[in-house]
């Protein structure tokens, strides 16, 4: 999802705008089951619609007001049935889908196998302009209405087909064995009519199925969830609701949580790792999470995608001293990267630490070698390009100039490049602006190796936004999705990791760990393996 891909991408939360921050107590702080969670967060790039959101901020809201077919269980990331009765399959291609009943969205209408074909035949047409139409391109028909060029030839995928009210079947292109546990992902989430018969009011204020209900939402200022009357599901709200507050300062958030104007930021500034344990004690979370934090290219500029630019990109990346920045900066927050994936995965999810090999270590007479044989910086001169709203990416961009600038000998050669906010860096990554390597973390939508590499990397793929291409890449990501037998799909899916490794089709830094702090005004907080709040189970006290 979540990233700058995806993704995710990854947007840790920030710091209060001036409206957000006089909000202060309000009528809401009172606690017990009623209460509600004061959290920091931040815009996201677009309106939030199931299928066109591919942030981490966004992804946060869905989460609450969404129940797909599967949900990724909080704890082990295992991808469970919600609403899906059953997903049968023979043969890996043909799937007969049987929705639960008594399900209903906040507006009282049914949640039926319409709810779902609508939902994605929507998603997956060229004309909506949907982040995740990508995320259909395996049901058959998909190649009528998102052709790669040109107009659609039809309105709906012929792969779906819905059967009686509640059980639908869908015929996909290929053999594609783990595509049941890709529903889980919120493009895949059902739709009322709403959403169709009144589109502009529905992405005013969104009409979901989940435990929470979208009370209000002021862009640049709080989003008001509470607690959905009657949810029929198993994790039910254990508070009054939540607002989540716009910050464009994670530092500012922080300072909140201490003032006792916030309950809990999701995203701890670098500035105060070095403070946090011993001002929040246990209310400290720091874990493990699917993430990475990686350098992308835009491939569309020539001076990236020469001859040689494989060479000059892993010299890059063998100039960067990932061990000390991670180790002096995060503290030990974040692990440095190996190779394309993440540790949460396991050797079983196709975790394979060393698959990126030399180029992932901090070599820099090596690294001076391959940027010259490479025709060194295009013009003498990188800029690294990344948002200045969240995440403390300036401390680490800077070191990693440093770093490449002490091994060309240079202290000009590598500057960082601020972008305001984070909606206007993913606009112009999205407009093909990049001159030069940019930020790109990715969160996993759901815990498959194929999530880590097939969105970012596969030719057009939906967070692929240096538009990398590679045949070789596509083909192996495509006969693993088709391997019945798990282990042999993984793998394949590793090679397709030393395609990037031999490419270095963008540079990985390190594993991130999600973290969290929260007042003492609420309990039972817990970072599910995607570092995202598990906001339903939260108590006010």
């Amino acid at each position: 999802m979540r990233g700058a891909g995806r993704a995710l991408w990854v947007v840790g939360a920030i710091a209060v705008t001036a409206t957000a921050a006089a909000c202060g107590g309000g009528g809401d702080v009172q606690g017990g089951p009623n209460g509600v969670v004061r959290a920091s967060w931040g815009d996201p790039q677009n309106p939030l619609e199931p299928a066109n959101t591919n942030d981490v901020q966004g992804g946060k809201v869905l989460d609450m007001a969404f129940r797909g077919l599967k949900r990724y269980d909080p704890r082990t990331g295992e991808a469970k049935d919600m609403l899906a009765e059953r997903i049968d399959t023979t043969d890996q291609r043909n799937y007969t889908v049987t929705v639960k009943k008594g399900w209903t969205f906040s507006n009282g209408e049914k949640v039926t196998a319409s709810s779902f074909v609508d939902a994605w035949n929507y998603g997956a047409l060229l004309d909506n302009k949907q982040k995740n139409a990508y995320f259909f391109e395996y049901i058959q028909g998909y190649d009528k209405v998102h052709p790669t060029s040109g107009r659609p030839t039809a309105k709906t995928l012929s792969g779906l087909r819905v059967k009686d009210p509640y059980t639908f079947t869908v015929r996909l292109t290929q053999k594609f064995s783990t595509w049941p546990d890709t529903l889980g992902y919120n493009a895949f989430a059902p739709l009322p009519r709403a959403f169709f018969t009144d589109h502009e009011a529905w992405v005013k204020k969104p009409i979901g199925n989940g435990p929470y209900l979208i009370s209000s939402y002021t862009r640049g200022s709080v989003i008001k969830l509470r607690r959905r009357p009657g949810y029929p599901g198993p994790d039910a709200a254990r508070n009054g609701g939540v607002d989540l507050r716009v910050y464009t300062d994670n530092n500012t958030a922080y300072t909140d949580l201490q003032a006792g104007n916030l309950d809990l930021v999701d995203d701890i500034p670098a500035s105060q790792l070095p403070n946090v344990r011993a001002d929040l004690g246990k209310r400290y979370i720091n874990q493990p999470a699917g993430i990475i934090q990686t350098l992308a290219f835009p491939f569309y500029d020539k001076r990236w995608n020469g001859p040689n630019s494989a060479k000059l990109r892993t010299g890059i990346s063998m100039a960067i001293d990932r061990r000390l920045i991670t180790h002096q900066i995060f503290r030990d927050t974040r692990t440095p990267a190996t190779d394309w994936t993440s540790p949460v995965l396991g050797p079983q999810g196709g975790y394979k630490p060393g698959l990126c090999g030399t180029a992932c270590e901090y070599r820099p007479q090596e690294a001076k070698k391959m940027i010259d044989q490479g025709g060194g910086l295009p013009g003498g001169r990188m800029t690294i390009s990344y948002n200045a709203d969240t995440g403390s990416h300036r401390e680490w961009v800077d070191a990693i100039c440093h770093s490449v600038n002490n091994v060309l000998h240079n202290d000009r050669a590598c500057v960082g490049n601020p972008v305001g906010t984070f909606a206007d860096f993913r606009n112009q990554i999205s407009d093909k602006r990049m001159k030069g390597p940019f930020r790109a973390g990715w969160q996993m939508d759901y815990p498959l190796i194929q999530n880590f590499l097939q969105p970012l990397y596969y030719t057009d793929a939906s967070s692929n936004d240096g538009h990398w291409s590679d045949k070789r890449f596509d083909h192996l990501v495509d006969r693993a999705n088709a391997d019945s037998d798990s282990a042999q799909a993984i793998t394949t899916f590793q090679d397709a990791s030393r395609v990037l490794s031999g490419q270095m089709a963008a540079i990985p830094l390190w594993y991130q760990n999600g973290s969290a702090g929260y007042s003492d005004r609420i309990g039972n907080v817990a970072l599910n393996p995607f570092s995202v709040p598990v906001y339903d189970q939260i108590k006010v006290s």
